[in-house]
This record gives structure tokens, C-alpha cells and sequence, in this order.
């Protein structure tokens, strides 16, 4: 597993101990099966423990703009939408 970047502060819930709870929007490759617990151990293996993902959305692709940058504004519109169930 690969983590490109690190992880932002996407999401707008609170936490206790983190003020922000981060998630993360993953993309399977093909034929890959990844569950959210692997992935929440192996970011929990790289990060400081208040920047642990607390929620995992699988995706079809990131959102990106032509230079090639992550558009945020439209990961945290997909939360607000439905949190639940982003695809």
C-alpha cells in the first residue's frame, strides 16, 4: 500500500482529543481488496496518533484539477452531502 500526500483536514467533525477527525478517501487498484481496517492500521503505523483516520471512503478516482491538484472543496462537498455513502 502507498499513501500519496499526507493527510489534510477535509473533514469538518470534531473530536475530543483531535479538534478535526481525519478521514481518508482511498482508491482501490484493480483487483486489490482493501478493507478499512488495513488501511486505518497502516496510516495509524505513519502518523502521530491525533492524525489517525477515523473514517475510510473508498472511490472511484480524486478529483483533480488539469495541473493535477487535489480539489478539496469537492472531497468536503461529498461528506457533506452523504457521508455515508461516497462514490
Amino acid at each position: 500500500m502507498e499513501i500519496m500526500g499526507a493527510p489534510h483536514n477535509i473533514n469538518k467533525q470534531k473530536d475530543e482529543v483531535a479538534w478535526v477527525v481525519p478521514v481518508a478517501f482511498v482508491v482501490r487498484s484493480n483487483g486489490f481488496e482493501l478493507t478499512e481496517e488495513a488501511v486505518k492500521k497502516y496510516i495509524a503505523k505513519q502518523v502521530v496518533f491525533y492524525k489517525r483516520v477515523h473514517n475510510v471512503y473508498f472511490v472511484h478516482e480524486i478529483p483533480k484539477s488539469p495541473p493535477s491538484k487535489i480539489l478539496r472543496k469537492e472531497l468536503r462537498s461529498k461528506l457533506a452531502a452523504t457521508p455515508s455513502t461516497i462514490s
